[in-house]
């Protein structure tokens, strides 16, 4: 299987057309027709073959079968036969702007607009970064409305609010909302037993308070008892999978009742302990062309693998891994809506990289690959709010991957990328 960048693969086709834009691949055209690909629209129909894809002014006009879309004369046409086309990947449960490198505390503009580049040239193409979220991510948050180009798509929490009291959360949600965002993250956990938790009143007025003020709320958590009882209290997104012990169907009914969303974060647990040693993924081409190599060097370092390899919690995390993944199959199967997240932008959770390993988790834990497809896609929107990415219908923003590879047959081939766009205009890369 081929899992490195593919930009060398463009048909002759596709490049005579590009040139005819002007020379530059990444120019924003009035009016391009995608055809001859297979086409994933992200909907749950199946997938088209044959496709075309017409896009103008960063929209999708139309898509559906060549046969049946119209191009208009004067378009623009790129031959994609034998490729793949699907949506750009929604990460519902990301941060954005604080690390460079190995080290947090890094907090900019220039951080967060990098940042949001790297998980576009990935095929990631909308984040939501719930939690550490400053003035510097909301000023990009309001300028996309009107312009998007060359990275991915920002949502944002402000800070995570964990206020001890009923008071103090509430202030912490007032807060954010002054900020503008989009959503409210609230952390209910005591970090496998070793600091306090937020208490359940202070969780039951952070979320009255939001829903007051209109936003949803995200909850971090751990255990099953504090995954139901932040649900009784009105949460509206679970932010992490249940690792504790197996959902029962108490929890499925919770769930259920108000259509709240469950993202499961496979790669957070994953990343706990996987640089006891040196990981396999450190040797993907896919990974080292955008891999920081600093950052690599440390973590292949035998003293810093035997210090992480010696960490009770590493260890625990390892233990929680194949409980969280139960879970999710059992809660798909029972038809709870599943958003795909990953919790990356701390040290060691690589963005745009772990977004395609954690599809590649939520098929060895028994999802078929639409299902997963789907989840990190439409399903991850929706379960954010968003109606006008995650799907390539008519009126959505035309955010999408051309893969060389059909990730129905295998997920892993979302690693396929031959070219990103974002709002119609093809992402620059490395």
């Amino acid at each position: 299987m081929t899992r490195g960048f593919q930009r060398r693969l463009w048909p002759a086709t596709v490049l005579a057309a590009l040139m005819a834009c002007g020379g530059q691949a990444r120019q924003h055209v009035e009016l391009i027709a995608l055809v001859g690909a297979r086409l994933i629209d992200g909907t749950g129909r199946p997938p088209v073959d044959d496709a075309a894809l017409l896009v103008r002014g960063g929209k999708v006009v139309a898509a559906g079968p060549r046969a049946a879309v119209a191009v208009p004369r004067g378009a623009t046409v790129l031959d994609l036969a034998g490729r793949s086309i699907m949506p750009g990947l929604v990460n519902a449960h990301g941060h954005v702007g604080d690390t460079q490198g190995l080290e947090p505390g890094h907090y900019s503009r220039a951080n967060v607009l990098a940042q949001l580049g790297l998980y576009a040239r990935y095929g990631v193409t909308t984040v939501a970064s719930l939690g550490g979220d400053g003035e510097a991510g909301l000023a990009v948050r309001r300028a996309q409305d009107s312009a998007v180009a060359g990275r991915a798509r920002l949502y944002v929490a402000g800070a995570v609010v964990a206020g001890p009291t009923p008071e103090a959360a509430r202030a912490q949600v007032d807060s954010n909302v002054r900020l503008g965002v989009d959503v409210i993250k609230l952390r209910v956990d005591d970090n496998l037993g070793t600091t306090a938790k937020m208490p359940l009143p202070a969780v039951e007025a952070a979320i009255a308070e939001a829903h007051r003020l209109g936003k949803r709320v995200a909850v971090h958590i751990f255990y099953l008892a504090d995954a139901k009882a932040v649900l009784r209290a009105g949460a509206d997104f679970i932010a992490h999978s249940v690792r504790d012990r197996e959902v029962d169907e108490e929890f499925i009914a919770l769930l259920k009742q108000r259509d709240v969303c469950y993202s499961p974060t496979l790669m957070r647990e994953v990343s706990t302990f996987v640089y006891a040693s040196t990981p396999a993924f450190f040797s993907d081409p896919f990974f080292r062309r955008e891999a920081d190599s600093a950052a690599v060097a440390q973590l292949s370092d035998p003293a810093r693998q035997a210090k992480v390899a010696r960490d009770p919690a590493a260890q625990a995390y390892r233990r929680a891994l194949p409980i969280a993944k139960r879970n999710l199959k059992r809660l798909a199967d029972a038809g709870v809506r599943i958003a795909m997240g990953t919790d990356t932008g701390p040290p060691a959770r690589f963005q745009g990289y772990f977004e395609h390993l954690e599809l590649e988790q939520m098929a060895d834990a028994g999802l078929s690959p639409m299902q997963v497809v789907l989840a990190a896609t439409r399903d991850a929107a929706r379960c954010l709010g968003l109606t006008q990415v995650g799907t390539l219908e008519p009126g959505a923003w035309a955010d999408f991957m051309v893969l060389s590879r059909d990730p129905l047959d295998d997920i892993r081939n979302t690693r396929t990328v031959e070219s990103v766009w974002v709002a119609g205009r093809q992402v620059s890369v490395r």
